[in-house]
């Protein structure tokens, strides 16, 4: 009887989207850039071919053999190199665990057991749709539209959601309120609050647009978000001194305001200290980034002088559907813990903002919660974890760090913080592998110390407005997720505090940094958390012992994570793109729900969007204050060439005034 051929699983991260793929695949693997150029069949074997979109890595990059009873990886004679933990090497035996560098993808090696690969447990945590709040007790059935069966009271109705057009007279007999508008944004957020900006500055009246949301603060799930991942109101954001979303013109900018109110109280140097800063970085100095406190601050001046709380009406949209007269209907629930409540909302223009469906959470600490039921122990950054820092200053501790970008380096500064209070609270630090080197493009490469792996915001800053924005707008379509995983990746910013504490951790010996991949997480006889690390060469497990976990790997955008979006792509046939996001033209427009009146007359209806959701379309930075502006402005410079409803081009002379009004803190008019 032949022996079943060895499977090895290799798991990695998407370095655009932080997706991780975890696929079990027979010897031999080919691994590569171009999927021709890597055999088909070698020594008449059939070959599994990976296919990894990156300029870093080479046509036929390197192979994965089988050898008596040995795996041998073989570099190809590739550029760029492979890596073995960390080492380079041309020809290698491979073992249980080790981690495979190749180009900017960090690939764990492990032998599958079992011949099926096993489903992973829904790695979320939703927002609440009554709350907005992160809720690891919501499950994604209690945020998706309702069934498309009959239910006696349901919203929206099931004539509403099986239809992909309705009519005004089949809305009106449904019985329930309809209003009519021009503009609606939907989501509230700030991809919705600078849209609407926007259209006010190029003369769209405030009675003519509507906004639906959770809150009336367009920051508000942000503040909460950064406040959680421990971004306090009084320290920096990862963004630019000109990326203003108050003020589109970006003058004056953060560091210009700041350096002014810091010369008002009569500090001199710190005022000189922001100019010098703002013109010398990032060579001769660190970057300047605005304090969260102040941005929030402005944004509240430009929603009392756009007239914010006029347009914005508290809903959560639960479905859209075109209409026969060209425009678009949407459900939306105004329901809360008192009654419910639900209108229609009839608009010719449609602007999709809604931020990150969800937290991704890793699966091995999903599965232990929803084994233990333990909330307490096991967190993710992004969810309201203050009491973990409380309990460490009061008792002391070891906490288990997931995860290495921004939000990583926020949790160590605060866990530093806490030391000052207690100095017996240890850090272990677990990265799935070594980063040897950063991430390459052309003749630039990221800096790395620690395996922390450094840039200023989290693309190159050509990408908003610079070479690279012109770069990836003009590329084909299927070249775009190349372009972004070369500038994408885990990184945080260079700053001097950060590394300081860093090194200081580590020849002080409370912050210890380790590498592997995760097997399983469980709960010992003394309630506290058991990491099981898989160790090389099958010999066993390394287990890493911690009082708290901390989960800082990010955000999930995916449009199939968020059940209204979903439901958009699925009547619709809407064509998503390489990573899973939205496909928009260079205006970020869904050019799919265009919808033209069927009597002929009259304009057609337009859908456009921004934010996470569009990643891999025309931009790179789309979830950045300046990157919903640039949506904003293309979208709206799109609608004034249509000559849609009430608007106006942003001509040079209506820029300088509108800009004046700003400054002056009058209304747009």
């Amino acid at each position: 009887m032949n022996p079943k051929p060895l499977r090895l699983r290799l798991t990695w991260n998407d370095t655009a989207t932080g997706d991780c793929r975890s696929p079990i695949l027979d010897l031999p693997i080919a691994l590569g850039r171009m999927f021709g150029n890597m055999p088909p069949t070698i020594n008449g074997e059939r070959v599994s071919r990976i296919a990894l979109n990156s300029s870093q890595v080479s046509r036929f990059h390197a192979v994965m053999t089988s050898e008596g009873d040995s795996i041998v990886v073989t570099d190809m004679g590739s550029r760029n190199g492979t890596f073995v933990n960390g080492v380079r090497q041309t020809r290698c035996v491979l073992a249980n665990g080790d981690m495979l560098q190749i180009g900017p993808y960090a690939i764990g090696i492990s032998v599958a057991v079992n011949s099926t690969a096993t489903q992973s447990v829904n790695s979320h945590i939703f927002f609440n749709p009554q709350t907005n709040l992160p809720d690891p007790a919501i499950l994604q059935s209690l945020v998706s539209p309702p069934s498309q069966t009959a239910n006696q009271g349901e919203f929206p109705p099931i004539a509403f959601m099986q239809a992909s057009e309705v009519t005004m007279r089949s809305l009106l007999s449904m019985g329930i309120p309809v209003a009519e508008i021009d503009w609606t944004a939907i989501g509230g957020g700030l991809g919705s609050f600078i849209w609407v900006d926007l259209l006010r500055i190029c003369g769209v009246k405030a009675d003519r647009i509507a906004v639906l949301g959770m809150e009336n603060q367009p920051y508000a799930r942000y503040r909460r978000l950064c406040l959680n991942s421990q971004i306090p109101l009084h320290e920096r954001l990862r963004s630019n001194s000109d990326s203003c979303p108050d003020n589109i013109w970006g003058w004056p900018p953060y560091a210009v305001r700041e350096a002014g109110q810091e010369l008002l109280k009569g500090r001199l140097g710190e005022s000189l200290k922001l100019m010098w800063q703002v013109f010398a970085e990032p060579t001769f100095a660190e970057t300047y980034t605005p304090r969260a406190g102040k941005v929030f601050d402005s944004i509240d001046r430009e929603t009392l002088r756009i007239g914010w709380k006029e347009m914005f009406r508290y809903g959560r949209v639960r479905g859209i559907r075109k209409t026969d007269d060209g425009r678009y209907a949407i459900a939306y629930s105004r329901s809360n813990a008192d009654h419910r409540d639900h209108a229609f909302l009839i608009a010719k223009y449609l602007h999709i903002a809604t931020g990150y469906p969800a937290i991704q959470f890793l699966p091995d600490l999903q599965a232990y919660r929803e084994t233990t039921q333990d909330f307490q122990s096991v967190v993710n950054a992004y969810e309201s974890h203050d009491s973990v820092y409380q309990k460490l200053e009061a008792n002391g501790g070891t906490v288990l760090l997931r995860g290495r970008g921004i939000v990583a380096s926020r949790v160590v500064q605060r866990i530093y913080e806490a030391r000052q209070q207690n100095p017996n609270i240890q850090v272990l630090h677990l990265m799935r592998s070594p980063k040897p080197q950063g991430n390459k493009f052309n003749l630039a490469q990221r800096s790395v110390e620690n395996h922390y792996e450094f840039q200023p915001f989290n693309w190159p800053k050509a990408c908003w407005g610079g070479e690279l924005r012109a770069v990836l707008e003009k590329a084909p379509l299927e070249f775009r997720p190349q372009l972004l995983t070369d500038w994408g990746g885990t990184t945080t910013a260079n700053r001097s505090d950060w590394r300081r504490i860093v090194k200081e951790g580590l020849s002080q010996g409370w912050y210890q940094i380790t590498f592997g991949e995760v097997e399983r997480v469980e709960r010992d006889s003394q309630n506290r958390t058991v990491t099981y690390i898989r160790e090389k060469e099958l010999k066993g497990q390394i287990k890493l012992k911690a009082d708290f976990i901390i989960d800082a790997t990010g955000l999930d955008a995916k449009v199939k994570t968020s059940p209204l979006l979903d439901d958009l792509v699925v009547q619709y046939n809407l064509t998503l793109n390489g990573l899973g996001r939205f496909s928009v033209n260079n205006d970020f427009e869904l050019l799919e729900m265009r919808n033209s009146p069927s009597n002929g007359e009259g304009r057609e209806g337009r859908v456009y969007a921004a934010g996470a959701i569009t990643l891999g379309g025309p931009y790179a930075p789309v979830d950045s204050f300046l990157g919903l502006q640039y949506a904003g402005l293309r979208s709206v410079e799109s609608l004034a060439k249509a000559k849609a409803t009430g608007i106006r081009k942003l001509s040079v002379w209506r820029s300088l005034v509108q800009w004046l009004k700003w400054i002056l803190n009058l209304s747009p008019g």
